[in-house]
């Protein structure tokens, strides 16, 4: 009995020095030491301040640890089209209605020709890009591309409107026709189009050259245009209108892929005033109860009240 109580004691020793041993061991250094930051202190705004315009937002940003993402007021442009029609061409007076053979119209006539000299240099700029272009036969491709253009547009073709108007002309042609239909037709020629006006401006640099043509073309056409309820908003499918228009046509000469497209109309101020859309509202009636019904015949529809007003 005695020695198995001396063993028992021997090995509760052991295990004693055992565990101060494991107690003792030391773990070496952790792989990732912290690194000691600037302390970023947030100042909340003082009582009142709500609605009052700081001293400097960017510092106390800054302060508070916020980095604000500089801003860059650049403005993205496309070389592909130019920005606007240079130089436009002046209609005259009495286009289309004056003969040639009235004093008047001689006057116009040696006018034009005499104003003809500017376009002299820009057709010569213009055949050492392009050497097929001639103005005998460029009036009846642009009148091509006006059809094609507007055949486009009534059935909503983007990919094939992109490739015939220009960038500039894009968004004016489509503004407003998402919910509209419309309809459009080509008749017939009244008189043979022809070239009138020729520029060749450059944009950014000296070299980046554009070519634009004026055609004028007097045809006649057909356009209707319905809501998205089916009501005829403007023009009519039966009766065809004359039509006296100005188109631009424009190339950008320097790349050899590019091709004439539309790009804009010429309005003279001496042009008639274009006819009113008819436009559909709904008239508020009356309110009704669940076991009621509207009586249209007898019912007036209210006046709005007068409202002074300035202009």
């Amino acid at each position: 009995a005695d020695s198995s109580s001396c063993n028992i004691l021997k090995c509760c020793q052991t295990a004693k020095n055992d565990s101060s041993l494991a107690l003792n061991i030391q773990h070496p250094g952790p792989l990732f030491l912290p690194v000691r930051t600037k302390k970023r202190h947030f100042i909340p705004p003082a009582v009142g301040m709500k609605g009052k315009k700081e001293e400097n937002p960017e510092a106390k940003a800054r302060a508070a640890g916020i980095v604000f993402r500089q801003q860059y007021l650049e403005r993205p442009i496309n070389i592909a089209c130019s920005a606007g029609v240079f130089d436009p061409y002046i209609p005259p007076e009495g286009d289309a209605r004056l003969s040639t053979l009235s004093k008047e119209g001689l006057r116009q006539r040696t006018e034009q020709i005499r104003q003809s000299a500017a376009s002299q240099l820009a057709i010569r700029k213009v055949k050492e890009y392009d050497s097929q272009f001639s103005t005998k036969t460029f009036a009846e491709q642009a009148q091509e591309i006006f059809i094609e253009a507007h055949n486009a547009l009534t059935q909503f073709n983007k990919e094939k409107l992109h490739s015939l108007v220009t960038e500039r002309c894009y968004p004016e042609m489509t503004r407003g026709n998402r919910y509209k239909t419309i309809r459009w037709r080509f008749v017939e020629s009244l008189e043979p189009p022809r070239v009138v006006h020729t520029r060749c401006p450059d944009m950014v640099t000296k070299g980046n050259l554009y070519g634009q043509v004026t055609v004028r073309m007097h045809s006649k056409q057909m356009l209707a245009i319905y809501d998205r309820f089916g009501r005829l908003m403007l023009g009519s499918e039966e009766q065809p209108k004359d039509v006296l228009e100005y188109l631009v046509i424009e190339r950008h000469l320097v790349n050899p892929y590019s091709r004439w497209r539309l790009h804009g109309k010429i309005v003279p101020s001496w042009a008639p005033p274009k006819d009113p859309v008819i436009k559909t509202v709904a008239i508020p009636g009356p309110e009704l109860k669940p076991w009621e019904e509207f009586d249209a015949l007898n019912y007036e529809v209210p006046k709005p009240a007068a409202v002074q007003w300035n202009k």
